[in-house]
């Protein structure tokens, strides 16, 4: 029994040694393709060095690393990826731009892990890794759970991301009491924004209460007429919340339309999409609270402490993402014994990542997130 145990130990020891050897001879080989010249190189530059951290971190060397340039435009990365395909090279973390994806689909035995949140129109062998549309609403989703939401409107620029949130809105089913479309133009944004709140029936409420109280005979109507006065609107608003899907100034100017409507954040929940934690946000403490899905904010911070030690600059927010694809390619290629094919993508996987979990399915990856609030000059994490 004994020289039976002693054969089986020595047969498993000897398959770790031959699995750790194969492992060690087999080379991970990625790519990047990142703008290494031309007007985003900073972009490109920052998320090379924190691929290179990210290696460093597993610390395996048989991971290698082969970045190209993209100059930011479509045809030099086509080229450049070519080359990349031709040194035996079949996972490729990049473009960055979803312009740069056009020629791609030339390559349909390498696949792309693109750093752009847009899944509509992509080339089938283009993976959006990026934070979209349909992570974040699912998001939000669970917040309007949480909280017993139950009439939310979405306001959707007529400009931008108007399919990608559409297709979203369909694919979290997430409950949504109307969609309002606008334009970014500030002369015509008031207006909608009076409009779909109603602003002018509800002035005209107030102004008919405050006539029919001073021709009534009720008492303490001298300090009910002063008490309306001093409002700018009677009557509430058809919505419990409002999701606005915009960023930076735009953001700002929704909401400063919002608030001139008399429609205030501390009735009204103000949610919008992925702010990256902008700390301007923080400034404009009459759109607060305002909540949004994210990314983990304490590895994040970790993360830029890190490269910040590292590098003695500050990394793009597309950086921290870059860094999570380089241990997502690893977890794979080992869970497809040390395999880079499509078939990596396909499988239902699941990946903690520094920036939180990335969900692969069907060749396609969601995120799932983190909920925050900026209020009291803070960014505040929900769940």
């Amino acid at each position: 029994m004994k020289i039976f145990i002693k054969i089986i130990i020595f047969f498993c020891i000897t398959s770790v040694l031959i699995i750790q050897k194969t492992a060690a001879e087999e080379k991970i080989k990625i790519g990047l393709l990142v703008p290494i010249t031309g007007q985003n190189s900073e972009i490109g530059k920052s998320i090379i060095k924190s691929v290179r951290l990210a290696v460093n971190k597993i610390d395996n060397s048989s991971i290698e690393i082969f970045p190209k340039d993209t100059a930011s435009n479509p045809e030099i990365t086509l080229r450049n990826a070519k080359k990349l395909y031709e040194d035996g090279i079949k996972i490729i973390i990049g473009p960055v731009f979803n312009e740069n994806l056009i020629y791609l689909d030339e390559l349909q035995d390498v696949t792309f892990l693109s750093l752009t949140n847009k899944i509509i129109n992509n080339p089938e062998n283009i993976i959006s890794t990026g934070i979209n549309a349909n992570s974040q609403l699912k998001t939000i989703k669970k917040f309007q759970k949480l909280n017993e939401i139950n009439k939310t409107i979405l306001l959707i620029p007529k400009e931008n991301y108007k399919e990608e949130i559409e297709k979203a809105i369909k694919q979290s089913k997430i409950k949504i009491k109307e969609v309002f479309y606008y334009d970014s133009d500030p002369t015509k944004l008031t207006k909608q924004i009076e409009k779909i709140t109603k602003y002018y029936q509800r002035k005209q409420n107030l102004e008919d209460e405050i006539k029919r109280l001073k021709k009534s005979n009720e008492g303490n109507k001298e300090k009910k007429i002063k008490k309306l006065e001093k409002r700018d609107t009677l009557g509430k608003v058809n919505f419990d919340s409002v999701i606005i899907s915009d960023f930076d100034e735009s953001l700002k100017s929704i909401t400063t339309s919002l608030l001139y409507t008399d429609v205030s954040p501390k009735k009204i929940y103000f949610i919008t999409l992925n702010q990256w934690f902008d700390k301007s946000l923080l400034k404009e403490t009459n759109l607060q609270p305002i909540y949004f899905p994210s990314i983990n904010k304490e590895n994040y911070n970790k993360f830029i402490k890190t490269y910040h030690q590292t590098f003695d600059e500050y990394p793009n927010q597309l950086s921290f993402l870059s860094y999570d694809l380089v241990g997502l390619v690893y977890y794979l290629t080992l869970q497809n014994n040390l395999i880079i094919d499509k078939k990596m993508f396909q499988k239902k996987n699941i990946f903690k990542g520094k920036m939180g979990i990335f969900e692969v399915k069907n060749n396609k990856i969601n995120h799932t997130l983190n909920f925050y609030k900026a209020e009291d000059n803070n960014f505040k994490e929900i769940f």
